[in-house]
């Protein structure tokens, strides 16, 4: 049987985690939720702590040469675009369409590679 892949959780590393949500919330809507009861803090992308999803935590960031992970944007790709970079981002490229919707690549303020994505409309 083949098994089909599948990504169950993403950490993103970052100098300052307060910060850090201050961009993610704003650039993608999210509703974070900083948790303190592990051996280290972390923050998810969601307020749902049983989710699956992924979460920020204080470490060393690859600076642009690690994985880009690509996230979902609320509402259009030029307005996440803007939002990027008011927010303390760099926007990379322009829009890169491909069959599922419409991404940007940019780096967030501690130079981690993000993708900006916009679904296609079905």
């Amino acid at each position: 049987m083949t098994q089909q892949p599948t990504v169950v959780w993403t950490e993103i590393p970052v100098t300052d985690l307060e910060k850090s949500i201050g961009f993610y919330s704003a650039l993608f809507g999210w509703t974070m939720q900083r948790d303190d009861t592990g051996p280290n803090p972390m923050a998810n992308f969601s307020d749902d702590m049983q989710a699956v999803s992924g979460h920020l935590y204080p470490g060393k960031p690859a600076s642009g040469e690690g994985p880009t992970i690509h996230l979902a944007l609320p509402g259009s790709l030029e307005e996440g675009i803007e939002r990027c970079a008011a927010e303390g981002g760099k926007v990379l490229s322009p829009a890169i369409s491909i069959p599922p919707g419409r991404f940007a690549y940019a780096l967030d303020p501690d130079g981690n590679s993000i993708g900006l994505f916009e679904p296609a409309q079905r």
